[in-house]
């Protein structure tokens, strides 16, 4: 068995979808497809793929093997590139994944800029306000708000946002600023839940945490929804810095309770570590990282 053939049927089969999908692109019988399949799994004495209804889905072994394959060949490519004398250009495909927001305002429009520079290199971002795994999610790059716990990924901060309060100028001129925590019993908050619910906000004053319990007379499901609200005078929203800033400048929202706010936030690009990265994925990471810095310090408050 070619092991590293069997691995090129793999990805293909993943990436496809379906083995019939992965025959077609490799113009291989499906029967061919099929077998150099088995006999990697039995070769690894693992199962990696089940087929299903709703077509392949990969064993916790099968994602394993899958990014350790990808990683493996992608080096080969570009070790037999560099051998042969040719000019090295990124090449293949980036899976970057960010939160839904700062994704869309921030990430998107330094990823298309990315994409106009290198034309060999295809990105899927993924926008998701959940925490995606690089293994069981086949990620190479994440967008982090927030402390990262310990791990073996390298993570480059590409600066920092703040919790803030906000509300528009004519909410708080019927219905005063507040200037301490007791003040917000005065006031109607907009949470991101049921209005029978629940809500806290955490504020930091001195050293010290501080969480305000509270019931809304409205709840709201996203953050842009949450601003809307705010625009409309609706009452006070927690919201991060970068996604108000405009608002702030333009003086359609205003900021209260800043001495109150959380440490700030750092934000930072997150990659898995290997000893020799994919070019695809080294320039990637040199392109978005100034960018995004200097994105991330314009929407600054």
């Amino acid at each position: 068995m070619d092991r590293l053939d069997a691995m090129s049927v793999l990805l293909a089969a993943v990436e496809n979808g379906s083995l019939s999908k992965a025959s077609r692109e490799l113009r291989l019988p499906l029967a061919t497809v099929s077998r150099k399949v088995a006999e990697l799994e039995a070769h690894l004495k693992a199962t990696l793929l089940i087929r299903s209804a709703k077509g392949l889905e990969l064993t916790p072994a099968g994602r394993s093997y899958v990014t350790s394959a990808k990683s493996i060949l992608e080096q080969l490519s570009e070790a037999e590139r560099a051998a042969a004398g040719e000019y090295s250009e990124p090449k293949g495909d980036l899976v970057v994944t960010a939160p839904i927001m700062f994704g869309r305002m921030h990430v998107l429009p330094v990823v298309t800029r990315f994409l106009e520079a290198f034309s060999e290199v295809s990105v899927g971002l993924v926008l998701t306000d959940r925490v995606a795994h690089f293994l069981e999610d086949q990620v190479d790059v994440a967008l982090r708000l927030g402390l990262l716990p310990d791990s073996s990924l390298i993570a480059t901060r590409v600066g920092e946002v703040r919790h803030v309060i906000c509300a528009s100028p004519d909410y708080l001129a019927a219905n005063g600023i507040p200037e301490t925590l007791d003040d917000l019993e005065k006031h109607r908050l907009v949470s991101f839940q049921s209005v029978s619910a629940l809500s806290t906000w955490t504020f930091e004053h001195d050293g010290t945490e501080k969480t305000v319990s509270f019931r809304s007379r409205l709840g709201v499901n996203t953050i842009d929804a949450a601003i809307d609200a705010a625009l409309a005078g609706a009452g006070l929203v927690r919201a991060v810095s970068y996604q108000i800033a405009e608002h702030v400048r333009a003086g359609r929202l205003a900021v209260v309770l800043e001495a109150f706010e959380p440490q700030l936030r750092p934000v930072h690009l997150v990659y898995d570590t290997q000893s020799r990265l994919p070019l695809k994925l080294r320039a990637f990471v040199d392109f978005v990282v100034p960018r995004l810095r200097e994105r991330l310090a314009q929407a600054r408050l």
